[in-house]
């Protein structure tokens, strides 16, 4: 008899530890999946939409260098960052569109008119009437340089062809855009121009 309660405290010692050696090696195996999925979520940003403009000057006596470059994010906003670099026009303010057509051919001239999915009247972004492609005006400092940064929902890339920046051009003109004159805003010649295309790389 007392054989038999020995060997049944034995098993049941047995039985205890296997079953917190079983419970560790659950718990660790659900931890690791909780860091994967969270290096999974950190990454997940680098497959947002992206897409860049380098801009290059459309006339000899005039240099004109720069970028523009997009990025999408999971609510559907695109942004822009623009940089300029136009040592002539220092001091001074420049226009910047959209256009509607992928072509720097002819002094620009091939981009066609400003993108304008929606038929609007030209305008300042954010007024009344305004153009998808109505980015506005830049003003230089004393070396030419210029910054811009905006969001809209506007954009997309890739996305429907009232929203969508692939392919289109990005214009820099000699003068300043009023926000009145029609259809262009008499922003002056395009002195600088870059399509809009799709990137991995920022």
């Amino acid at each position: 008899m007392k054989k038999g309660i020995l060997h049944l405290l034995i098993a049941s010692c047995c039985l205890i530890v296997t079953g917190n050696f079983t419970g560790c090696a659950e718990s660790s195996s659900a931890g690791g999946t909780g860091q994967d999925t969270a290096t999974t979520g950190n990454t997940g940003r680098n497959d947002d939409p992206k897409a860049i403009a380098t801009i290059t000057g459309t006339y000899p006596d005039t240099t004109v260098n720069g970028t523009a470059r997009f990025e999408q994010d999971d609510d559907g906003e695109v942004e822009m960052k623009l940089q300029l670099s136009i040592p002539a026009k220092a001091n001074q303010t420049v226009a910047v569109h959209i256009h509607e057509h992928g072509n720097c051919g002819d002094t620009a001239h091939q981009a066609g008119g400003h993108w304008n999915p929606t038929n609007a009247q030209h305008g300042r972004w954010g007024s009344a009437s305004f153009h998808s492609g109505d980015i506005g005006n830049v003003t230089l400092d004393a070396s030419g340089n210029g910054y811009l940064e905006m969001e809209t929902t506007l954009w997309s890339i890739g996305g429907s062809p009232q929203t969508d920046i692939l392919n289109k051009t990005i214009i820099v003109h000699g003068g300043m855009d009023d926000y009145t004159s029609q259809p262009t805003g008499n922003s002056g010649n395009r002195i600088g121009c870059g399509v809009i295309q799709r990137t991995r790389d920022m």
